[in-house]
């Protein structure tokens, strides 16, 4: 008999932006400005697109994040996979990042999802519900600043 697989925990962010779907789409797939608010990146809209997102190393991170484009519903969803790289991509995380976009009063309700984290990732879990809150505090402001 097989042991049942143990529960993935999921991170979620959620947030009211005055910005019609369309400004936050454009900042969420334009490879410039995501590089604004997150990582340098040679992302393109596509499905079944590989991409990297890359920062700076740190001890326990090779600084790259291997991706794969998943589902492109202009200005209302984005999926990509978003996993360990290089000699980490073996035992690494594995994860699914969601962007989910419905036009509310005035603005936009965004919605992050990064699901897939295993039992024993709380390091990357927590630094994810922390990473998150910065990084779409920044998303927030590159797309105030577009036309």
């Amino acid at each position: 008999m097989t042991e049942p697989a143990a529960a993935t925990r999921t991170v979620l962010v959620e947030r009211e932006m005055p910005h019609p779907p369309q400004k936050i789409w454009r900042a969420l797939t334009q490879g410039p400005l995501i590089e604004e608010w997150l990582m340098q990146n040679d992302f393109v809209p596509v499905v079944g697109h590989k991409f990297n997102l890359r920062s700076k190393p740190s001890p326990h991170w090779n600084g790259v994040v291997d991706c794969e484009v998943l589902v492109v519903e202009p200005n209302r969803r984005l999926a990509y996979s978003w996993n360990a790289s290089g000699e980490e991509a073996a035992a690494g995380i594995k994860s699914i990042v969601t962007w989910t976009l419905t036009p509310a009063n005035g603005g936009t309700h965004v919605r992050m999802e990064q699901s897939g984290f295993r039992p024993e990732e709380t390091g990357n879990y927590q630094g994810a519900n922390y990473g998150w809150q910065k990084f779409i505090a920044a998303l927030e402001r590159v797309a105030a600043g577009l036309q």
